[in-house]
């Protein structure tokens, strides 16, 4: 047989989380057909000789609901190996929608995701209404990864229940029975399933709670009944579990009535350490009885960046620094360094002035100089307050000056979870427990503030290779876990392993060089709209249905990413049907 592509000599990580070993990889029609020492020729080879070959990374909680309308190139995500990424997560997106309610879909996002809505208002061509009509809209776009969509709470709310809904209002059972047939609509034109959020930390842009926020379980339970009766779909949501008691009934009962898997957003939270243990015994508790109930967790600790260029910049308090603000930023940095305007500007903020604006400055006991490349895993002993104090400055002082680093391009890191015992400890016992899995990356989403789409290369690198500050995994089983697992748990069983019959989605890594850069500011969404951009490293080939996609970073001009429809058949099944 002539193949389309072999990837020769690599080493193979192949998904199932066995061990490496020495194997060609062979590909045509975009499927894997051979692992193993392949004899026949092939239109285009890659010497894979001393590099890992892995599947394509799947990222199951990304938001490039806008993105993917207007962008055929999903990054961050796709810098990172992931050849799969599945949005709409915590009941946000643009559909269904009436088209007298699309700025209020876009006050959502832009609040809950903050995504520019200038960005949002120029590059959404709104040639949808249904949620179905939105899947033909994706699907018209060629991306370079595949991406797929669930169907989020928030708009099917509004749609049905006008501002009602919008105000959070008790749902009427006629108006349950609508949410869930246009939810099971929804899944049946091909979203993986329904999600919704339950967090105070979810707010529109004008500082409203989420639509769905106070939803009663009849709603819910509802709406998982009509996903149920599909046979198909998943269900994932976010909640603060005002009570636990309540709250976890409430999941256990979607989960029961719709016999579907069901996901919910788990962090360590630094005013109750331990909850995340209580969480995750319940999550046990409910698979033994026999429910399928998964907590995502995240890769690292999950912070926000400040600079100069980010949203949130520690000197806009101060009205002296307000006239720089709209100027570049290598001409902020220049002229912030005046020493009278610097005296000036940390007096405002709360220094030595009269107005104590103190947020952050009460807190530079858990903010780090981020670094290129970036460590996520920052020892407490680095932080700014202690560099200040090792060096017998003002805290502030010494936090005016590294946001003047680089040209004004520095960031600095606070993480906000996972993070309450100083090192990722609690990270790594969420990552191995046997009812976890990776997500909340958000790519797409917080594009001023967070750059956590690169959840993936920490995945592999740090916890396989580079933490110095703890235990590490066999990378065999991290790459299971972000590859073979994340895509079974939304039912995209026909990627994720490297065997015969499955979709020919890899990845060949440089192991010495796999790793990420920090975090750069792009101007480059509609309206010259601001995200942050990560590259990885480390990738020579990122692979989509046996096409090269990203060359060490760099994209290849190939579109073969498509729009998954639904839940996909194991890939050795499919190549025997």
């Amino acid at each position: 047989m002539d193949l389309d592509l072999i990837v020769k000599g690599g080493t193979v990580l192949d998904g199932t989380g066995a061990p490496g070993r020495t194997a060609d990889v062979g590909i045509k029609d975009g499927r894997i057909v051979e692992v193993g020492a392949i004899g026949a020729s092939a239109t285009t080879t890659i010497d894979a000789d001393g590099a890992l070959v892995t599947p394509g990374f799947v990222d199951i909680h990304t938001h490039y609901d806008g993105q993917a309308s207007w962008d055929s190139q999903l990054a961050p995500s796709a810098l990172h190996g992931v050849t799969t990424v599945v949005m709409s997560n915590c009941g946000v997106g643009f559909a269904p929608v009436h088209p007298g309610d699309h700025d209020r879909l876009i006050e959502l996002m832009e609040g809950v995701e903050d995504i520019p809505g200038a960005a949002l208002h120029e590059g959404l061509a709104w040639d949808w209404e249904s949620f179905p009509d939105y899947l033909d809209a994706i699907e018209r776009r060629p991306h370079d990864i595949d991406v797929a969509a669930q169907v989020p709470h928030g708009p099917v709310r509004l749609y049905v229940m006008g501002e009602r809904g919008a105000n959070r209002e008790p749902a009427t059972p006629e108006e349950i029975a609508e949410m869930g047939r246009i939810a099971a609509e929804a899944v049946r034109a091909g979203a993986l399933g329904f999600t919704t959020s339950r967090t105070l930390n979810h707010r529109t842009s004008k500082g409203e709670p989420t639509p769905t926020l106070t939803a009663a379980r009849e709603e819910l339970v509802g709406i998982a009944t009509a996903v149920g009766a599909t046979g198909q779909g998943v269900l994932q949501l976010i909640t603060d579990f005002p009570d636990f008691k309540t709250e976890f009934e409430t999941l256990r009962q979607m989960a029961r009535a719709s016999g579907r898997p069901l996901s919910v957003s788990l962090t360590q939270v630094h005013g109750n350490t331990e909850h995340w243990r209580t969480i995750l015994d319940a999550i046990t508790a409910a698979n033994e009885e026999g429910l399928t109930m998964r907590a995502q967790v995240a890769a690292r600790g999950i912070g926000i960046l400040l600079g100069l260029q980010a949203s949130i910049n520690p000197l806009m308090r101060a009205p002296s620094y307000r006239p720089f603000a709209t100027l570049a930023v290598a001409e902020q940095a220049h002229l912030l360094a005046d020493p009278e305007l610097k005296r000036t500007i940390l007096a405002e903020y709360g220094g030595s002035g009269p107005v104590k604006r103190r947020p952050m400055l009460d807190a530079l006991d858990k903010l780090f100089v981020l670094g290129d490349p970036p460590d996520y895993e920052p020892d407490p002993a680095d932080s700014v307050e202690a560099m200040a104090a090792r060096a017998g400055r003002d805290a502030a002082d010494l936090l005016y000056d590294l946001l003047l680093a680089d040209e004004g391009r520095a960031l600095l890191y606070m993480p906000v979870f996972n993070y309450a015992d100083g090192n990722l400890d609690a990270v790594g016992e969420m990552l191995e427990h046997p009812y976890t899995i990776p997500g909340l990356g958000d790519g797409g989403a917080h594009v001023g503030t967070i750059c956590d789409g690169s959840f993936p290369t920490t995945m592999i690198a740090h916890w396989g290779r580079d933490r110095r500050r703890g235990p590490t995994f066999e990378m065999p089983w991290l790459v299971k876990r972000q590859a073979r697992d994340t895509a079974h748990a939304v039912g995209l069983d026909d990627r994720g392993l490297l065997q015969p019959g499955y979709k020919a989605d890899l990845n060949v890594i440089d192991p010495d060089r796999l790793g990420m850069r920090a975090p750069r500011m792009a101007f480059d969404l509609p309206a010259g709209g601001k995200r942050l951009v990560q590259p990885g490293t480390g990738y020579v080939h990122t692979i989509v249905s046996g096409q090269p996609v990203y060359a060490d970073g760099v994209p290849t001009g190939a579109l073969p990413g498509r729009l998954v429809r639904g839940a996909q058949t194991d890939g050795a099944q499919g190549q025997n049907q």
